[in-house]
């Protein structure tokens, strides 16, 4: 077999990476030497608890928050600053232009970024609407969308640009239960028919099963690497297995955490 097709080389390489941030008080330290590869096509999953600096290294990916230490490289190019080849999705419903329809919040990055002039950047937003099944509201504006609808409109936006790799924090955490679970079905569904390259930062251990092919643990404040669980070996309508993956993460991220932290105490 090829050597190359045996070993691609990875689409973003994330080596060494130190993130702080300063507060009016303290500087404080987000992640610390993390190291990872996304492949293209993949969907890599960034999972941990709250304050492990997860949002900082997308923030970090998309190239609005320098490393003190490491680097991030997308198709072996230094990050040094946001670009149209990464676009990010947010958990906030308020991401779209609220004077723009939907089809116009679509093309606007497409004709503010240059990379198409209005007519194209219509078809194309026209496409990747009717793609999250969106066509009958590609005239409305935000405020008669539903949350769901709106996550929709901005995961539209972002896959219009066609960029190497999505940004998703946390997308789908502010809506309800029923809601969040059929846009996980719909991104999946998406990825099947475009097979993008997608980078999500969740603290939901179902969530990252789910979504994941991959999916990178981390630590406590300050994020460091756990380990790293291939999710795709999982079988899908297993739910005893799906079950025994949740509990076994569950394990690596919170058990082990509170074991050592008592073991440091009796020391």
């Amino acid at each position: 077999m090829n050597e190359a097709l045996r070993h691609p080389d990875p689409l973003l390489e994330v080596k060494g990476v130190t993130l702080q941030y300063k507060t009016s008080e303290h500087l404080v330290t987000a992640t610390y030497r993390v190291d990872f590869n996304v492949f293209d096509s993949e969907r890599f999953v960034l999972l941990g608890p709250s304050g492990c600096g997860k949002s900082s290294l997308l923030k970090a990916v998309g190239g609005y928050m320098p490393p003190v230490e490491g680097t991030i490289k997308l198709k072996n190019e230094l990050v040094t600053k946001p670009g149209p080849d990464r676009m990010m999705v947010f958990q906030e419903f308020d991401q779209l232009l609220p004077w723009k329809t939907v089809v116009e919040n679509v093309m606007f990055p497409l004709v503010a970024s240059g990379k198409m002039r209005s007519s194209e950047a219509r078809t194309q937003a026209l496409h990747y609407i009717d793609k999250v099944n969106l066509s009958k509201f590609a005239d409305n504006y935000p405020h008669t969308l539903s949350g769901g609808m709106k996550q929709r409109v901005s995961i539209a936006r972002g896959m219009a640009m066609e960029p190497s790799i999505l940004l998703m924090d946390e997308p789908f955490a502010a809506l309800d239960a029923l809601t969040r679970r059929k846009m996980q079905d719909e991104l999946l569904q998406l990825w099947d028919d475009t097979h993008f390259t997608v980078l999500f930062v969740t603290h939901s251990i179902a969530e990252a099963i789910k979504i994941g092919s991959r999916i990178l643990l981390l630590t406590p404040h300050p994020g460091q690497v756990k380990a790293e669980i291939n999710s795709l070996a999982r079988d899908k309508q297993n739910t005893a297995a799906q079950k025994e993956l949740e509990d076994k993460i569950n394990d690596m991220l919170f058990i082990e955490e509170q074991q050592e932290q008592a073991e440091v105490f009796h020391e």
